[in-house]
């Protein structure tokens, strides 16, 4: 009898390390996807590329279907496994990355739409303020994010964290431009305040990229770091 149920016991086990090795590699192809969508947004938007632009436009809808998917799929895991310790861990760093993946998803669209919207109506007072140094920065946080997320690896998701104040720098930096611009020819404004809004959308993936190194910080180590400076996150890394 004793026997029988340890050998229930393992099983019950197996399934539910599947399980969670399912639900992580659903969240790495989401990641995929919205990663594939801001490379694409980005290179459109440079190339003036309107066809790459609705393209990610369109395919938003399935990030979309991607988060609904994976929330109900960890309910489910909680309501029948009812996880504690890391495995729930596991599951919340799960539950809220795919949050931030759906929101990143939402800022490359976001990047497309004002892309048409600028190529579209050929203007001739676009200021000249480039954002590829800046956007290929947060495309690496976020490529780190997830790197960090498959492997658990929390040096490489503190590296993420202390990338976000060069964004934040660069951001500030193209705002000043932008304004400059705006000062000294009015003609600019409107499309000064498009660009400006990209380079907010651009600042905010590094955001939900950083954001997302935080949960891997708080699977791995239990530690709840999204109020912490960088030298506070070393800190408390040195002291776990």
């Amino acid at each position: 009898m004793n026997e029988a149920r340890s050998t229930l016991q393992d099983h019950t086990s197996k399934q539910f390390d599947l399980e969670l090795e399912h639900l992580r590699t659903r969240v790495l192809q989401m990641g995929g996807l919205v990663e594939q969508q801001v490379s694409r947004a980005i290179r459109a938007f440079y190339e003036g590329d309107l066809a790459g632009m609705d393209l990610v436009v369109r395919e938003d809808v399935h990030i979309n279907k991607m988060e609904v998917e994976l929330d109900e799929a960890c309910n489910q895991v909680i309501a029948k496994r009812q996880p504690t310790a890391i495995d729930l861990r596991m599951i919340i760093t799960v539950l809220k990355s795919i949050s931030d993946l759906e929101r990143i998803g939402d800022k490359a669209q976001k990047i497309a739409r004002l892309g048409a919207m600028l190529h579209g109506q050929h203007s001739a007072f676009v200021p000249d303020v480039d954002l590829r140094y800046m956007a290929d920065q947060a495309l690496e946080m976020l490529r780190l994010a997830l790197d960090a997320f498959a492997r658990l690896d929390v040096q490489s998701a503190a590296e993420v964290v202390h990338l976000d104040d060069e964004i934040n720098h660069q951001y500030q930096s193209a705002v000043r431009q932008l304004i400059t611009f705006m000062m000294e020819d009015p003609r600019t404004i409107s499309r000064s305040l498009d660009i400006m809004a990209v380079a907010k959308a651009i600042e905010r993936i590094a955001d939900h990229a950083k954001s997302i190194s935080e949960y891997v910080i708080y699977m791995v180590k239990g530690l709840n770091v999204r109020h912490s400076s960088p030298d506070e996150l070393d800190q408390e890394l040195a002291k776990s």
